[in-house]
């Protein structure tokens, strides 16, 4: 089960620093508007803030990765945590994503449903 739970949290974490390279990197290409919901005319404005949550993504990519590697590790109880507070934080991001903007509902499927699996299988 460990070696699941491992995989899983790689796969989040690389998730999660993709997501965050592209929102760091690809807000001014028109063909991602969609994706982020923006209009062509502010994305001057919205690539400050995207700069920031792309950068916030890859440090919790980070942190699920090292929770994942920390799991199969001497001390398999820091990567438990570790892994468990990241992907908890993200069960409960992806809710307020979807609260707050109910039109991104794929985008908070995504950063959800990953890791309330792991979670699950954490806590198991």
């Amino acid at each position: 089960m460990t070696a699941l739970i491992q995989v899983l949290g790689l796969v989040f974490g690389v998730l999660l620093i993709s997501v965050g390279m592209m929102e760091c990197s690809f807000i001014r290409d028109q063909r991602r508007h969609r994706f982020f919901l923006a209009e062509p005319d502010g994305t001057d404005a919205l690539w400050r803030g995207t700069l920031n949550f792309g950068f916030y993504n890859v440090i919790w990519g980070t942190g699920a990765i090292a929770g994942a590697l920390l799991l199969g590790g001497a001390d398999a109880s820091a990567g438990q945590s570790v892994l468990l507070f990241t992907c908890v934080a993200h069960v409960v991001l992806g809710l307020v994503l979807f609260l707050s903007e109910r039109r991104l509902w794929g985008s908070a499927l995504a950063e959800a449903v990953l890791p309330l699996v792991i979670t699950v299988l954490v806590l198991a």
